[in-house]
This record gives structure tokens, C-alpha cells and sequence, in this order.
């Protein structure tokens, strides 16, 4: 993940402050909230290192044709 887990925790209490001030809801309890959208937040934001991971997996399965072939596994990855 490309944040911390101190800045996301961050962003779910400013979105959830905001969405309350501007009354785009309502809530009974503002930590129950803020624990939740913290949740989804770190939920989609592993689903980047999730999918790294896979593809990771599939470079390294076809790591020996890559060398074969000339293939730059950091060009392939990104990095």
C-alpha cells in the first residue's frame, strides 16, 4: 500500500467529518462510522498490493521465457 495506515485512519475521519458537516448524512455514532469507511478505504487500497502480487506470480512463471526473449521484468512490473 502506497499509505500509511495512520493517513488513511486520517482520511476516514476527515471524509466522515465533512460528509456530517455538510449533512450529506447522518450518523448515531460518529467512531462506528469512521471505523467503517477506515475499513472500505484499506480494503481498496490492499487491492493494489493484492494484484501486484499476482502479477509478480505470473512474471516469475514466466521468468525464464522473459530472459529467453529479452524482456526487462522491471519494464514488464513498472517499477
Amino acid at each position: 500500500m502506497l499509505v500509511s495506515k495512520d493517513f488513511v485512519a486520517y482520511m476516514a475521519r476527515e471524509i466522515v467529518k465533512k460528509l456530517v458537516a455538510a449533512q450529506m448524512i447522518e450518523v448515531k455514532s460518529l467512531p462506528v462510522v469512521t471505523e467503517r469507511v477506515n475499513g472500505a478505504l484499506l480494503e481498496e487500497l490492499s487491492l493494489e498490493d493484492r494484484i501486484n502480487d499476482e502479477v509478480r506470480i505470473i512474471l516469475e512463471t514466466y521468468s525464464d521465457e522473459m530472459r529467453n526473449s529479452g524482456a526487462d521484468y522491471r519494464k514488464c512490473f513498472g517499477r
